[in-house]
C-alpha cells in the first residue's frame, strides 16, 4: 500500500451510520465503517436525499419493467421520481471516475446492484429482478468499477475479492495519471502475476501477449484493464492458490535445505486438503522470501495485496 495514494470508495450514505433512510434510521456497515475507514477515503452518497426526499420520507419501488422500470411510491403511484433519479444518478456517475470503488445499500430501489423487488403496474410482486436507479447508472457508467453490496460483503470470499479488487484498480489509475508507458504497463502485469494466477489463469495467459504487442498503446492498454478486471472479479480458489503457491515454491529450490523444502511441501499440501488456512504456506514463504530475497518475488502484490491489518486472508 506504500505505492498507493490515498484510495477512495464511493458509499451508500445509511451505510456509514447516517441516519438518512425513509424511517431516519439506518444500515451501518461495521466493516466499513471500523475497518475499511482507516485505510480508505469514503464519498458518501444518499440519491433519495439528493433528489430532494427528505428525512422521514415515503417508501418507494420498482414498478414496470424490470429493464427500465418507473420509481414510485410505494403507497401513493402518484410519487413518480423516476426522472429526477436518473438525472442526478447519470450526472453523478459522471463525476465518480476518481474513485477505486463502490458499496452500495442492497435491495434498495435505487442502490441495489441486484435482486431488488420490482412491481407490476397493479401492485403484485413481479420477484427479485430489478437493479436499483442509481446503481445501475454508476455500473453502467463505470464497467471497470469494483462494486459489491453491504450483505455480500458478510462473505469472506466476496468481501477479500472487493478489497483486493478495489486496491488493484486504484493502481491501475495511478498508473494511468503519472502517463502510460509500455515500460509501466509491462511492470503492472508482471507484478500481478501471481494474483492472476490464484485467479483466472485461462486469462493470465491471455494478457501476456496483450503487454508484449507494440501496436497502439491506449489501445493496448484499454484491452488489457478489461481482461484483467474479468480475471480478478473471480475469486480465487483453493486449487489456484495450491499452483500458485506451488509455482512460487520453485523459486526456492537453490535455496532451501531438504528439511524446508520437506515442510513447505507438506504445508502447502495441507493447505490443498482443506487442513490448513491460506496464511499458513503464505507466512512461511515470506519468511523465506525475508532471508533469501529473491529480486522477482520482492516485489509481487500476491504477498501484499492490501493492508494486512484488515485480516482480509483469516478464514480463505
Amino acid at each position: 500500500m506504500s505505492d498507493t495514494p490515498s484510495i477512495r470508495i464511493g458509499i451508500s450514505a445509511c451505510l456509514l451510520g447516517d441516519q438518512v433512510r425513509y424511517d431516519g434510521g439506518h444500515k451501518r456497515l461495521p466493516f466499513a465503517s471500523e475497518e475499511l475507514s482507516r485505510h480508505f477515503d469514503f464519498i458518501k452518497i444518499c440519491p433519495e436525499q439528493a433528489i430532494g426526499m427528505g428525512v422521514p420520507r415515503p417508501t418507494i419501488r420498482l414498478v414496470g419493467d424490470a429493464d427500465s422500470p418507473r420509481l414510485l411510491g410505494s403507497t401513493d403511484s402518484s410519487l413518480d421520481v423516476t426522472e429526477k433519479m436518473t438525472v442526478f444518478a447519470r450526472d453523478t456517475a459522471a463525476t465518480l471516475d476518481y474513485i477505486s470503488g463502490y458499496i452500495l445499500c442492497a435491495k434498495s430501489p435505487s442502490c441495489g446492484m441486484e435482486r431488488v423487488p420490482v412491481y407490476s403496474e397493479e401492485g403484485a410482486g413481479l420477484g427479485k429482478i430489478g437493479v436499483g436507479l442509481f446503481a445501475k447508472q454508476l455500473m453502467d457508467a463505470q464497467p471497470l468499477l469494483p462494486v459489491e453490496e453491504n450483505g455480500r460483503l458478510n462473505d469472506v470470499h466476496l468481501r477479500e475479492n472487493f478489497v483486493l479488487r478495489v486496491v488493484a484498480y486504484s493502481r491501475w489509475q495511478t498508473m494511468m495519471a503519472e502517463g502510460l508507458s509500455a515500460k509501466r504497463l509491462q511492470d503492472f502485469h508482471r507484478r500481478h502475476k501471481f494474483l492472476l494466477l490464484a485467479h483466472n489463469q485461462p486469462l493470465y495467459r491471455e494478457l501476456g501477449p496483450i503487454v508484449a504487442e507494440s501496436g497502439d498503446l491506449n489501445d493496448m492498454a484499454d484491452r488489457y484493464i478489461q481482461k484483467f478486471m474479468q480475471a480478478i472479479r473471480q475469486p480465487a480458489t483453493i486449487k489456484n492458490h495450491t499452483n500458485t503457491l506451488m509455482h512460487i515454491q520453485g523459486f526456492f529450490k537453490d535455496h532451501l535445505d531438504s528439511s524446508d523444502k520437506a515442510q513447505l511441501s507438506d504445508v502447502i499440501k495441507e493447505y490443498a486438503a482443506g487442513m490448513l488456512p491460506l496464511l499458513v504456506p503464505l507466512e512461511m514463504l515470506s519468511m523465506f522470501l525475508k532471508k533469501y530475497q529473491i529480486d522477482y518475488l520482492l516485489d509481487q502484490y500476491y504477498f501484499t495485496p492490501y493492508p494486512r491489518d484488515l485480516k482480509l486472508r483469516i478464514g480463505l
